[in-house]
């Protein structure tokens, strides 16, 4: 059975609302409205990280989380390389989605770049499209200096005192056994 112009035309102003809430994250990140946030992430939203030092549920855990963030912060600004919107085929209100994007921004007063992605959930409220789970990975988190050697190596993640493993591209991870990650493959998997 065919869809409707008017579920077509739903998923496509869908499609558009969330491309400006990840955008509208951007620039709530780089101008420190902590008071924003509430337009990007619903109340019982969770933020988590690839490296598991995020972990936080609800907008007063996020917006510490972000006080604290901002505290060892210069100015930062993110862009936006672009999403893959995923929706769910049983919820009209529910979608996930993969924005990958990059920093610059100085933090404990060191130039600093960072190769990031982000694994939403998408849910629609009365107020619009909201973020109810993000988890933030790292290709690189290193000072502009380091960018050339740190590139190159497994542990391209410096943005705390000891250096860690980058989070992706996990097919390098010889836990992933030379695969890609299951969120990939079922984006990737052939249509009926």
């Amino acid at each position: 059975m065919s869809e409707t112009v008017e579920i077509r035309l739903r998923r496509l102003e869908d499609r558009a609302a969330i491309e400006d809430l990840v955008l509208l994250y951007f620039h709530v990140m780089d101008e420190r409205d902590l008071a924003g946030l509430s337009a990007v992430f619903t109340a019982d939203a969770h933020l988590g990280s690839g490296d598991g030092v995020f972990d936080a549920t609800g907008l007063a855990a996020l917006e510490e989380i972000y006080r604290e963030r901002f505290a060892v912060l210069g100015p930062t600004f993110h862009f936006s390389h672009g999403v893959l919107i995923t929706p769910d085929p049983d919820d009209p209100d529910t979608a996930t989605g993969v924005l990958t994007g990059h920093a610059e921004l100085v933090r404990n007063g060191e130039p600093t770049l960072v190769a990031l992605r982000y694994r939403d959930v998408y849910r629609r409220t009365p107020a619009g499209w909201r973020i109810a789970d993000r988890v933030m990975s790292y290709f690189y988190y290193c000072s502009a200096e380091e960018y050339a050697t740190v590139l190159v190596s497994a542990e391209r993640n410096r943005a705390y005192a000891r250096p860690g493993p980058a989070d992706w591209p996990t097919v390098l991870r010889a836990e992933s056994g030379g695969r890609a990650p299951d969120w990939l493959r079922a984006l990737t998997a052939p249509t009926e």
